[in-house]
């Protein structure tokens, strides 16, 4: 696994600590990369309101529009599961891959720097690493309102 990729996950893992997760215990964190180097993280939020909670990669999407990031999106880790004690998150055995909607928000970010980013799930013990295309084929972007 290359450096940048596993500092990569590595940012997903630490974000992934800061999670609200009162209700599932399920703790998950996104790191988005750009091609500047810059690395934006977001952890969920749940909410009592199931339907209310947030995922890490929807958050991570808006921290990194609202810092003023247009583009530029190269690659998304994503790591989660439960947390012990001490804050520590013991993957699972299976990848945590992103939610429709979160996809949906992944690829508009990329449409905006015309760039389909490798997404990144971390399991213990592997990764699974798609382009952010296969995971969303035939998207709908803002290239479809012109």
């Amino acid at each position: 696994m290359s450096e940048p990729i596993t500092d990569l996950v590595a940012a997903a893992i630490e974000a992934a600590r800061n999670a609200y997760a009162p209700y599932s215990g399920f703790h998950v964190g996104a790191a988005l990369l750009f091609d500047d180097g810059a690395v934006v993280q977001a952890a969920n939020v749940e909410n009592a309101s199931y339907g209310l909670s947030l995922c890490a990669e929807a958050n991570a999407v808006a921290r990194a529009m609202t810092e003023g990031r247009r583009g530029g999106l190269v690659a998304v880790a994503i790591a989660g599961g439960k947390a012990d004690a001490a804050g520590a998150i013991a993957l699972g055995p299976e990848p945590v891959m992103p939610c429709g909607r979160c996809r949906q928000m992944l690829h508009e970010l990329a449409a905006l720097g015309d760039t389909d980013p490798e997404v990144i799930g971390a399991a213990d013990g592997s990764l699974t690493r798609l382009p952010l295309s296969a995971l969303l084929p035939h998207a709908f972007g803002p290239a479809n309102l012109a």
